[in-house]
């Protein structure tokens, strides 16, 4: 494929009488492979390019995008025509160029892989699922993954930066069935930029545990009691949390946490970090989408908020620099994102390094566990997203096992768990050591204080 020439598109948008521009490049080739009963039951191939061309002319913004090299001539026009019929914005801006440094997100491996060797680690993820236990009846889902991809981006102000990256996961669904016909599913997930982080029988393993420990679950009655968040539901929670720490959000009063910078937000027991630095991290980029180099930032510590997630735009619109994340496709303008959002574990171990769970439960969680004469360690979390966005409050569905005297005692199922996203994330009183990522999204186990649980 024939390379995109920025600097030419740059050149003819200014010469149009244009008063800054900006190039994003972007190509991606993806392969993912889904097996049931040992064959490929579908094996889906992807190649996605695309060109977009941001202009400002009299502080009215333009754009336009391509996804073949034979619409880019058209791009400049349609970019010039479109800022003619936007308002006048002051904040309207592209950023300066800046010195970024080097990261790990590149794995040769992957891109040597060919869709045998994909095969093959589907085949043992879902072999690795059925072998855990007999009770495990059926796979629903073994699915493996991986992409390539280069970014480039040139603007007017003189940044002119390129990299490229790649990816590969694994994710499983496991169904186990008991002798009283009782069914359960239980899933897992790994993910890295880097192949020999994804443990792909752990995951099946991991995966076909959590079916197999809620099997036989039953309801309980309301009681208000602690709860152990797991990895993966910690993450649900702080997703939904790390929403709030967009500046365009906070702008767009869509936030629960504006005008609480310098404040105590949650529990002083939680350090929330966004590092677009980590090694082999999936969020993990030299530069934003917009070419301002990432940070490694403690954006809450010791409960304490110490500021928001900034693109270019949303800084400037505050009179402060970005952080480093601004995020988009080609179709679209950027907005704010995380790269590697995580809650610090205990003595901040793995933060850094070892990116990806390995698909095993971690000592810390049942450590965890034996500090609680009764409460429940949460497995699965229903409607999180359903949490109200403006204020926090939530309901959700939950499962998990019931604890007495440190110890698991039997399965629930079908509670309801209420509360406050801020309020919740304060009463931590115990943080674990095991983090673990899903996605760009990490946290290890969380004891929360007393919770309002319903049948």
């Amino acid at each position: 494929m024939k390379e995109v020439s920025g600097d030419e598109i740059i050149r003819k948008a200014i010469n149009r009488g244009c008063d800054a521009a900006e190039v994003f490049v972007k190509n991606a080739r993806g392969l993912s492979v889904e097996v049931k009963g040992g064959k490929v039951e579908a094996l889906k191939a992807s190649l996605d390019f695309g060109v977009a061309l941001r202009v400002i002319k009299k502080q009215k913004t333009g754009f336009s995008f391509t996804t073949s090299h034979e619409g880019i001539s058209k791009i400049i026009d349609e970019a010039i025509e479109g800022a003619e019929w936007t308002h006048e914005d002051e904040f309207s801006c592209i950023p300066e160029c800046m010195t970024s440094g080097e990261v790990s997100i590149f794995d040769k491996q992957i891109e040597t892989l060919k869709d045998e060797d994909i095969i093959r680690d589907a085949i043992l993820l879902e072999k690795s699922s059925l072998a855990f236990d007999e009770r495990i009846k059926k796979v629903r889902k073994a699915e493996v993954s991986l992409g390539v991809g280069s970014t480039a981006i040139i603007n007017s102000n003189g940044i002119n930066v390129s990299y490229r990256s790649s990816y590969y996961s694994a994710h499983v669904s496991a169904l186990a069935q008991d002798t009283g016909g009782d069914n359960q599913m239980g899933w897992d997930y790994a993910g890295s930029r880097r192949r020999s982080d994804v443990d792909i029988e752990a995951v099946g393993n991991e995966a076909s545990k959590r079916a197999i420990e809620l099997l036989g679950a039953r309801r309980i009655s309301a009681v208000r009691a602690p709860v152990i968040l797991s990895t993966a539901v910690a993450v649900d929670f702080l997703e939904i949390l790390s929403a709030s720490l967009s500046s365009e959000a906070v702008q767009k009063q869509r936030s629960f946490l504006t005008g609480k910078v310098g404040q105590k937000i949650i529990s002083d027991l939680v350090d929330i970090v966004d590092d677009g630095t980590m090694a082999w991290g999936t969020g993990t980029r030299p530069v934003d989408d917009e070419g301002v180099p990432t940070l490694n930032k403690i954006l809450v510590s010791k409960g304490v908020l110490n500021g928001y997630l900034y693109n270019t735009y949303t800084a400037r619109k505050d009179g402060v620099s970005s952080t480093g994340n601004a995020v988009r496709g080609f179709k679209g303008l950027p907005g704010v994102g995380v790269t590697n959002m995580f809650i610090k574990p205990a003595e901040n171990q793995g933060a850094r390094g070892k990116v990806q769970g390995s698909g095993k439960r971690d000592p810390e969680e049942d450590g965890l566990i034996k500090s609680l004469s009764r409460g429940i360690l949460v497995l699965g979390a229903m409607g999180v997203h359903t949490a109200n966005p403006i204020s926090g409050d939530f309901s959700i569905g939950i499962s998990g096992l019931w604890i007495e005297n440190g110890e698991t005692v039997y399965p629930v199922k079908e509670a309801v768990m209420s509360g406050n996203i801020l309020g919740m994330f304060n009463k931590v009183e115990a943080v674990g050591s095991d983090l673990r990522f899903y996605g760009s999204t990490g946290s290890p186990s969380l004891l929360i204080g007393d919770m309002d649980i319903s049948a």
